[in-house]
């Protein structure tokens, strides 16, 4: 039996290839199964100087993600010996992805998506794992897909599930069992799970504690940092668009459009009373410095590049909300927040290119491993470093 602690992306990906080359499967996850619609109450977030966001429910984040699919750190990855192409591609291809068509593109993403072409900005449609026939545009999939239209991980672990993995929810892992040296299994309370093969998969905020544990080396952590900037346009309903519809790279990370759910109330707040149909924004997303760390607190602050990253993103954001109509006398920005913990765990420091730990039998594939902060959705890079993993256990 392989044990998996951890539903999400690396976690299912994992299982679910581990379950078809003929291995019995154990999920452990800390969170409940829910649906599509109540994903949102699953929400563990942190404050750590920045607000870190984070889900516990089986499928973790990818319950709440955007459904975007960038590749990440593709060429970085080749720099320790790791080509992931065939598996971005295979994954591309299993996923459905394709960039968000027209139809799904609402009035105030292409709003801001033409001023930005006009511009010259390089703007590229997203791609997303998001099957257009059944998504209901109703701008909330950060909140959880009603319709399931957007792809998450449960999709993984049904398949495992299918090939005989067992799933067990609701139940926090409290040790990882060593013995000679070797991975034997997990305690979770007063149950122990015996095995020689044990996937941490926790997540980047989780999965250092655990090597803590056992004196194992972990890594700073990145968050991939982002502030919100918005402002009125009256009746321009971006916030029942599909979120993040296109986007911009720009020296230190990515500009996306984006309806933020405090909007509303900063702009009342500032003396504008405004519904939320009424209110248009942009996210800017930097790769942040690795000046995270995870123990007993989690902390994780802005340097100075990071202050500087996010100005340069922001002043691009203000001008093209202000070039699309809104009036800039009603910007506002909402606070700090971190999409993407990762790096706590990284390749070449605490896993090695297979993604294998010091101690034989416990793999890392989880955003962990990542060894640069991606500063775009990495749900494929972890993916397909799970897969790349899968394929090598046992070799």
């Amino acid at each position: 039996m392989a044990i998996v602690i951890g539903s999400g992306a690396g976690g299912a990906t994992m299982a679910k290839a581990l379950s078809e080359s003929g291995h019995d499967v154990l999920i452990i996850e800390r969170g409940p199964a829910v649906s599509g619609s109540d994903a949102y109450l699953q929400y563990a977030n942190v404050d750590a100087g920045i607000r870190l966001m984070r889900a516990f429910c089986l499928g973790g984040t990818t319950m709440v993600s955007g459904g975007n699919a960038l590749r990440c750190l593709e060429e970085e990855m080749k720099g320790y010996g790791i080509d992931l192409s065939t598996y971005y591609a295979a994954i591309e291809d299993e996923l459905g992805v394709k960039p968000l068509p027209d139809h799904l593109i609402g009035p105030g993403t292409r709003r801001l998506m033409e001023h930005a072409i006009d511009l010259g900005y390089p703007v590229s449609r997203m791609p997303k794992f998001i099957d257009p026939d059944r998504c209901c545009m109703d701008g909330l999939c950060a909140f959880g897909c009603p319709t399931d239209a957007r792809w998450s991980a449960l999709s993984f672990i049904l398949d495992a599930r299918a090939n005989g993995a067992e799933v067990v929810t609701g139940q926090t892992v409290d040790e990882i069992i060593v013995r000679h040296g070797e991975a034997a299994g997990v305690r979770s309370g007063s149950r122990i799970y015996q095995d020689d093969l044990v996937i941490l998969a926790a997540g980047a905020l989780e999965t250092p504690r655990f090597l803590q544990q056992l004196s194992l080396p972990t890594t700073p952590l990145f968050a991939d940092t982002f502030v919100s900037v918005g402002g009125v346009l009256p009746g321009i309903g971006m916030n029942k668009d599909v979120p993040m519809g296109f986007y911009i790279p720009y020296d230190g990370g990515i500009i996306l459009p984006h309806y933020s759910r405090p909007f509303q109330s900063l702009l009342n707040e500032a003396g504008f009373s405004v519904a939320e149909e009424d209110i248009i924004g942009m996210m800017v997303k930097i790769r942040d410095d690795d000046d995270g760390s995870v123990g007993e607190v989690i902390r994780k602050g802005v340097t100075v590049g990071d202050a500087e990253r996010l100005i340069d993103g922001a002043t691009h954001a203000t001008a093209l909300l202000t070039g699309a109509g809104v009036d800039p006398r009603t910007l506002v920005s909402a606070p700090l927040r971190g999409s993407h913990p990762c790096g706590t765990a990284r390749i070449g420091v605490s896993v090695d290119t297979n993604l294998e730990t010091t101690i034989p039998g416990l793999y890392v594939t989880d955003a962990s491993v990542l060894p640069e902060a991606p500063g775009s959705p990495p749900i494929l890079a972890i993916i397909a470093l799970a897969r790349y993993a899968a394929d090598r256990i046992g070799r």
